[in-house]
């Protein structure tokens, strides 16, 4: 979840900058568990100087979204490929013309941010609705890991069509989650986002995915434009994708490291709220002053202005990185 500052911006995890100006005199290197990223990453494969030197082809994008199509259950028809969620995020709220909009939070800060730019009246709801033209939710929701069960979801989705309103969800943890996805079956006026970077650790290729049904899918589809998504992120995307084995070892390694941070956090007197494999959220006696503890240690995690006793930690990446976690921890 981003938060934001008193100037209106969205504060989001990953800034080591601002982690470098909080904390000038920390021990490097950073070790960064302040976002919800895989931290090991795919193994990207040698890519062809075409994939830099040329447009990339219809068929090449098509082929990207067979293979997301493939990896998320969904008909390839009902895929479009766009250079991040982020860039979905901002894109959606300028499909429609301005109305209400309800997002069940607290949860991404992005998205009410998007809706609210567009024009749209925004409210933050505690759970889903019908009273608004548009809701979004988060599912898995970051940074509570909630989920809400596909068959509520499809009710308010059908509900909200019925009078040319969306259901806008948000999937961008749910890859290497136990949970049963819209992408298999969008229902009308559903539009699903799934996260590329998140699932595969290479959040700097921008890769995301939206899942709907037509007409909703051809109209986000002209609205993208062409040559959208670059030919390195076409190539390393299908073939990350395609790779069900990876994401099923990932899933499994990363629920283990999950049950591993669990176990520090408990130890450090923190209880947990909630979070995915990829991240955990707890709320912690002196969370400020942890925050700072863990900070001058060289490791930056999340902290929330609007929840000031909760932290979030990422994974770390490597062993040195968890016993430099641990030792932290222990001090605090």
């Amino acid at each position: 979840m981003a938060s934001e500052t008193e100037e209106g911006s969205i504060r989001h995890g990953g800034d080591l900058g601002e982690a470098c100006r909080l904390f000038p005199q920390a021990p490097g290197p950073w070790i960064d568990l302040s976002t919800g990223i895989n931290p090991i990453p795919y193994p990207w494969p040698a890519l062809e100087a075409s994939a830099f030197t040329r447009l990339p082809a219809p068929a090449d994008l098509a082929a990207l979204e067979a293979a997301a199509a493939g990896a998320y259950g969904a008909k390839p028809d009902h895929v479009v490929a766009a250079p991040g969620t982020q860039a979905l995020i901002d894109l959606i709220p300028r499909l429609r013309p301005p109305g209400r909009v309800a997002v069940v939070g607290p949860t991404y800060a992005e998205h009410a941010a998007s809706w609210a730019r567009a024009g749209h009246a925004v409210a933050a709801v505690p759970d889903l609705t019908t009273a608004a033209d548009v809701v979004v939710v988060v599912n898995p929701n970051n940074p509570d890991g909630r989920v809400v069960p596909a068959r509520d979801l499809a009710a308010v989705a059908a509900r909200l069509a019925a009078r040319g309103g969306w259901l806008v969800v948000d999937e961008a943890f749910a890859d290497l989650e136990p949970v049963e996805s819209l992408c298999g079956a969008p229902p009308p006026g559903g539009l699903v986002l799934r996260s590329f970077g998140k699932t595969y650790g290479l959040a700097g290729v921008r890769l995301g995915f939206a899942v709907a049904g037509e007409p909703l899918i051809g109209r986000l589809r002209r609205a993208i434009g062409p040559w959208a998504v670059s030919g390195p992120a076409i190539a390393i995307g299908r073939c990350a994708l395609a790779d069900a084995v990876w994401r099923r070892e990932a899933a499994a390694r990363r629920g283990r490291d999950a049950a591993r941070l669990d176990g520090l956090l408990d130890a450090a007197g923190g209880r947990i709220v909630g979070g995915t494999v990829l991240f955990r959220t707890v709320d912690i006696r002196d969370a400020s002053g942890l925050f700072a503890r863990l900070g001058r240690a060289g490791i930056f995690v999340r902290r929330f202005e609007a929840a000031p006793g909760r932290l979030r930690f990422g994974l770390p990446p490597d062993e040195a990185a968890w016993t430099r976690l641990a030792a932290a921890l222990r001090g605090a």
